[in-house]
């Protein structure tokens, strides 16, 4: 039985890979999330940069809890089941006028792992539009085959190899716009992109990952996730703490251990020895 979604929404997420923007937080809360993310940044040189734009729920016990939330997680669960892991936290965030974009890709390609389960929770912590560079996707696109990527390292591109699909009908893209406090979901294999922010303020999303506990990493021997309802009977990824405050040292320590892990899942086959964004 469906916790939060109708059973006409969870069949047209399988049939066209996302689902349009609905609310999750109260605009307030994604303000003082903001405040939150954004504090951090004064006290450490601007920008989230490299590694610190991954698995943030380990060091802010305000992310760990959103990514608790009852509301997500329900939403999730009629989507992906009653066991759920939280593979990875990425901010997403294209300051004002920046020529900053996210080429057409699949993450399905790139983060070794062996699901079409995997769901994006991606929550609007600033308003995304078409001006200010908003998710496109290719709907049904996750159903297809696999789309050859070139690898660009553009220095513009978001991505951490600029991964790039030639060919695509724009023509059949969809733009997911989003209101601050709203997300939308999507499929792990569905193809999508978004162009540079051309407003004057930041354009500022949280992506969450939900995998079920049954899925395997094909590109490392170690990775991690947060269990975050239900139970982990399988035992593929080494479970990470919960913080009890905003850099609790067990938490911060696990964050480090995770960098290294993540930076060879994310650059697996490549010269890379750093992140590149």
């Amino acid at each position: 039985m469906v916790k939060i979604l109708t059973g006409s929404q969870v069949s047209q997420f399988h049939k066209n890979g996302f689902l349009p923007a609905f609310p999750v937080l109260p605009v307030d809360q994604a303000v003082q999330l903001r405040a939150n993310l954004e504090s951090f940044e004064a006290e450490n040189d601007g920008v989230l940069k490299g590694s610190l734009r991954f698995k943030n729920h380990l060091l802010f016990k305000w992310l760990s809890d959103l990514i608790r939330s009852p509301k997500i997680l329900d939403t999730v669960e009629d989507i992906i089941g009653p066991d759920i892991l939280v593979w990875s936290t990425d901010w997403w965030i294209k300051e004002a006028n920046s020529p900053q974009f996210v080429s057409w890709h699949q993450d399905s390609q790139y983060w070794g792992l062996d699901t079409d389960k995997l769901v994006t929770v991606w929550i609007a912590i600033s308003p995304s539009t078409i001006q200010s560079g908003c998710i496109r996707v290719l709907p049904g696109s996750h159903q297809g085959p696999d789309l050859t990527h070139e690898e660009t390292y553009h220095d513009d591109n978001m991505l951490t190899r600029g991964q790039s699909i030639g060919d695509i009908d724009e023509d059949k893209a969809v733009d997911l716009v989003v209101d601050t406090g709203q997300a939308v979901l999507f499929a792990f294999r569905i193809a999508h992109a978004s162009y540079p922010n051309q407003t004057d303020d930041r354009r500022i999303g949280l992506a969450i990952r939900y995998i079920p506990p049954d899925t395997q990493q094909q590109y490392s021997e170690q990775d991690s996730a947060a269990l975050v309802r239900g139970v982990d009977n399988y035992h593929h990824f080494e479970l990470e703490p919960e913080p009890r405050c905003d850099f609790d040292p067990v938490a911060v320590a696990f964050h480090k251990e995770t960098e290294e892990i993540r930076r060879q899942i994310l650059y697996h086959g490549t010269q890379w020895t750093t992140h590149r964004t």
